[in-house]
C-alpha cells in the first residue's frame, strides 16, 4: 500500500469516540450562557440606555448614539466577566461566509494597562474593504470599508471574543455584504404584507419573516481528508470512482448514528446551545456519512446569523474529534449531495401566520391571499430566485436527479391544488378522500379549503407544508440571506401590486371580500405555470417546463445575466433593496468568484493527475512490463495466451496514461485561453464551457485509471475510505 495513504488509514483507525464539550445537568441550566440577550442586557446598562436598545431590537428604530458608550461598557463588563479579551465585528461580505477583525479591549495609560471599550468601537470598526470582493463598489485608492452593529442580533463569546453582529458597507454607503439587503428586503416585505394584512385585521402594524434552516453536511477522517487534496483545496473530490456500494440499499437515512459521529453531534450541540441556537433535530442523512442537523425556527435574520454561527462552531468542534466537516454541495461524485432547506413563513405583530388556514372565513381568504401572491412572485421571477442559488458548487447538484430541479416550480399538495382549480373556474370542490379533517369555509361562492399538512413530493424545489414554503435549492455551503432576500423582495412586490388592485376595485364599488376573491382568482389563474404536482426530476417535466415558459438554469454564468434584465433591476431599485450599482457589483463578484474556484479546481486535477495519478499508473505499468517479461521468458511462445489478460491490462493503462496527460495539457490550454478574455461574464462562460469539460475528460481518465491500478499502489483514499471509514 503507498505509504501516505496507509499511514492515513491507519490514523483514521485509531480516532475513536471521545467528549470535550460537556455541561452538567440540563440544556436549559446552560442555554444562552455565552449571548447577551435583552434580559441580561437590563442589568448592565441604565434603564434609558436599555430601552435605546430593545427600541432597536423590537422596532426596528436607530439606536440612539448618546447612550452608545454606556451601552459598550456594559457588553464589556458581561463579556470580561465571561472572561473574553477581544471583540470583533463579524460579518458576511459577499462570500458566503463570514468575517471578523479582533481587537483588544486592553489600552494603555500612565503606564498601566486598563480594559477600554467605547461606543464609536461598538457602533462602527474600518476594516480593509480592498481585503474583500467589492465589484467595484470600492475606488481603488479608498481601502476602507466600515462595519457596523446590527442590533436586531445579540452580541455573543465564541473562543474568548466578544462577537459583534454587523453590516458592511462601503466607503460610500454602499452594500458590501449579504445582511443589508436582507435587512432591507425585510423592511419591504413587512409594510407590503402588513398592508395586505390589514385588509383583514386594522391592527396589524408590522409582519416578520420565520426561517427554520436544516443545514446537510459529510463528515470524513481529517487524516483521509488531509490525504486528499482536492478535498482540502476545492471542498470537494475532483477525481474518485464511485464505490462499489454508496447509497444504493437506501440503509443509510434516518439509521443508527456512528458512536464517533453521535459524539461530535452531542459536542457541538452543547455549544450551539449555550450561543442560543435551539437544535432540534439530527440524523444520518441519504449518503453515507452524510448528516444533518436543524434549529428550531425563528426570525429571519437571527436564524442567518445562526446559521454562519453554527457552521463555525461544528467547524471548531469537528477539530477536536479529528474529523473535517464537509459544506460542499457535491463532495462525491455519484452519491446525494447536500443542501440547506430553508423553511420560510410570514407572522403579523398580533401573531397570526399568514400561510397557515384559520378556522373562519375571513382567515382562509387571508389565507388565498398571501398564497396566491407568492405564487404570482414565483412565477414572474422563478428564474431570478433559481439564480440566488446558482454557485459552482451548486451546479454540481441543481437538476442532478436529486433535489433540486434547476427549474423552479411550486408543489402545494392535491388538496390546495384543487382549491386553486376550483377558484380559477370558480366550481365547487369535493371533499377530498385522502382528508378526514373538517372542511373550512371561506365565503359563500368561494370553495372550500381542507388542511393538507403533508409533503408528498420530495423532487419540488418549492413546496409548500402546511403552514410555510420550503426552499429546497439552497446549498449547503451558502449563505441563505442572498436566496431570502430576493425571497423577500419578489414577495413584497407581488404583495404591493395585490393591495393596489384590490383598492382599485374597492374604489371601483365591489364589495371587499369580492374584490379580494377577485385578485386572488386573477392572481392563481396568472401563476398556473409554475405549479406543478408531478415528478420534478423528470424528463416529461423538463419538456413540459419549457413549453409553459419556465427558464431553467442549464449554465451558471448565463443565469447570472437575469442581473441585467429590466424586471430585476427595477424590483430590487423600487423596493430599496439594491441600487443598480450595488446589483452590478454583485453579478462582477458572481462571475469572478465562479472563475476564481474553477481555477482552483481545474489547477488542483492538473495537480493530482501528474503528481499523483500519473507517478501510480506508471509505477503499475512497469510492474506489468516486468511480470510480462517474466513469462515471456518462462513460457516462451505461449506467454501471449498464458498473460493475455495482463497484456489487454497494460494496453488501457497506457491508453489511459496518455489521455490523462493530453487532457492535462488542454485543460491548461484552455484555462490559458479563457483568462485572456477581459470580460469578466464572458470568461465565466468559458470557463463554464471549456475548462470544466476538460475537467470531466481528465477525471474521467483518471477515474479509469483507479478501478485498473493496484489498490496497493493507488496514492489517494478511495470513496469506500472516506464514506465508511
Amino acid at each position: 500500500m503507498a505509504t501516505f495513504r496507509e499511514r492515513a488509514l491507519n490514523e483514521a483507525a485509531s480516532h475513536n469516540p471521545a467528549r470535550f464539550y460537556v455541561e452538567e445537568g440540563p440544556v436549559s441550566g446552560y442555554f444562552g450562557q455565552n449571548v447577551l440577550d435583552l434580559a441580561k442586557m437590563r442589568s448592565y446598562m441604565s434603564q434609558e440606555a436599555y430601552e435605546s436598545v430593545l427600541a432597536s431590537v423590537e422596532f426596528g428604530a436607530k439606536l440612539d448614539l448618546s447612550y452608545a458608550d454606556e451601552i459598550a461598557a456594559g457588553m464589556m463588563k458581561w463579556a470580561t466577566e465571561m472572561g473574553a479579551t477581544h471583540y470583533t465585528h463579524l460579518f458576511q461580505p459577499l462570500t458566503d461566509s463570514t468575517a471578523e477583525k479582533h481587537e483588544a479591549f486592553v489600552a494603555y495609560r500612565n503606564g498601566k494597562a486598563y480594559e477600554k471599550f467605547n461606543g464609536s468601537a461598538l457602533v462602527q470598526q474600518e476594516p480593509d474593504a480592498s481585503s474583500f470582493p467589492t465589484g467595484g463598489l470600492r475606488n481603488t485608492f479608498e481601502a476602507r470599508g466600515y462595519s457596523a452593529w446590527d442590533p436586531s442580533s445579540p452580541v455573543f463569546i465564541m473562543d474568548g471574543t466578544l462577537c459583534i453582529p454587523s453590516v458592511f458597507v462601503s466607503f460610500t454607503g454602499e452594500a458590501l455584504d449579504t445582511k443589508v439587503p436582507n435587512l432591507k428586503s425585510l423592511h419591504a416585505l413587512s409594510e407590503a404584507a402588513a398592508g395586505v394584512a390589514r385588509l383583514f385585521d386594522e391592527n396589524v402594524s408590522s409582519v416578520k419573516v420565520n426561517l427554520g434552516i436544516e443545514q446537510e453536511y459529510f463528515l470524513v477522517d481529517e487524516s483521509l481528508y488531509n490525504s486528499r487534496p482536492d478535498l482540502m483545496l476545492c471542498g470537494r473530490t475532483v477525481i474518485g470512482h464511485t464505490s462499489a456500494k454508496d447509497q444504493q440499499l437506501e440503509d443509510h437515512y434516518f439509521g443508527a448514528i456512528p458512536s464517533r459521529v453521535s459524539s461530535f453531534m452531542r459536542d457541538f450541540e452543547t455549544e450551539a446551545y449555550k450561543l442560543g441556537i435551539l437544535l432540534q433535530t439530527r440524523h444520518n442523512e441519504v449518503a453515507p456519512n452524510q448528516f444533518e442537523c436543524a434549529p428550531l425556527f425563528c426570525e429571519a435574520t437571527k436564524a442567518i446569523d445562526q446559521n454562519m454561527m453554527l457552521m463555525i462552531v461544528m467547524q471548531k468542534v469537528a477539530e477536536k474529534h479529528h474529523l473535517k466537516v464537509i459544506f460542499h454541495e457535491k463532495p462525491f461524485d455519484g452519491v446525494n449531495g447536500s443542501g440547506k432547506h430553508c423553511n420560510w413563513s410570514i407572522m403579523t405583530d398580533t401573531g397570526v401566520n399568514l400561510l397557515s388556514p384559520g378556522s373562519t372565513p375571513n382567515k382562509n381568504l387571508q389565507f388565498l391571499s398571501f398564497y396566491s401572491s407568492v405564487l404570482h412572485a414565483l412565477h414572474r421571477h422563478h428564474f431570478l430566485l433559481m439564480t440566488s442559488v446558482a454557485t459552482l458548487s451548486n451546479s454540481y447538484r441543481l437538476g442532478g436527479g436529486e433535489a433540486p430541479p434547476a427549474v423552479m416550480s411550486v408543489f402545494s399538495g392535491s388538496t390546495l391544488y384543487g382549491v386553486f382549480q376550483s377558484i380559477m373556474n370558480m366550481k365547487d370542490i369535493k371533499q377530498s378522500s385522502e382528508s378526514n379533517l373538517d372542511s373550512i369555509k371561506i365565503v359563500n361562492s368561494i370553495p372550500e379549503i381542507f388542511p393538507d399538512n403533508t409533503d408528498r413530493n420530495r423532487t419540488s424545489p418549492f413546496a409548500f407544508t402546511g403552514n410555510r414554503f420550503e426552499f429546497r435549492a439552497v446549498g449547503s455551503s451558502q449563505n441563505v440571506a442572498t436566496a431570502v432576500y430576493v425571497l423577500n423582495s419578489i414577495v413584497a412586490e407581488s404583495l404591493l401590486e395585490f393591495r393596489s388592485e384590490v383598492d382599485a376595485l374597492e374604489s371601483a364599488g365591489e364589495e371587499r371580500s369580492s374584490a379580494v376573491m377577485s385578485v386572488v382568482r386573477k392572481f392563481i389563474s396568472e401563476s398556473k405555470d409554475i405549479m406543478f404536482e408531478g415528478n420534478g426530476y423528470s424528463r416529461e417535466w423538463e419538456k413540459e417546463a419549457l413549453e409553459r415558459g419556465l427558464r431553467a438554469v442549464r449554465n451558471v454564468p448565463e443565469a447570472y445575466e437575469v442581473y441585467h434584465e429590466e424586471d430585476t433591476v427595477k424590483l430590487f431599485e423600487k423596493l430599496g433593496v439594491l441600487a443598480p450599482n450595488e446589483i452590478e457589483a454583485r453579478f462582477e463578484i458572481l462571475n469572478e468568484t465562479y472563475v476564481k474556484k474553477l481555477q482552483i479546481e481545474a489547477r488542483v486535477i492538473g495537480d493530482m493527475c501528474l503528481n499523483h495519478v500519473i507517478p501510480a499508473a506508471v509505477k503499475y505499468q512497469n510492474r506489468l512490463i516486468e511480470n510480462i517479461r517474466g513469462m515471456k521468458e518462462i513460457f516462451g511462445e505461449d506467454f501471449a495466451s498464458m498473460c493475455s489478460s495482463e497484456i489487454e491490462t497494460l494496453k488501457k493503462i497506457s491508453t489511459f496514461i496518455n489521455d490523462a496527460s493530453a487532457d492535462v495539457e488542454a485543460l491548461v490550454e484552455a484555462r490559458k485561453k479563457a483568462n485572456r478574455i477581459e470580460d469578466i461574464a464572458e470568461r465565466a462562460k468559458r470557463y463554464s464551457y471549456d475548462v470544466k469539460t476538460m475537467m470531466e475528460m481528465v477525471r474521467n481518465s483518471a477515474d479509469n485509471l483507479e478501478m485498473l491500478i493496484d489498490d496497493e499502489v493507488w496514492p489517494l483514499p478511495k470513496y469506500r475510505e472516506l464514506l465508511f471509514f
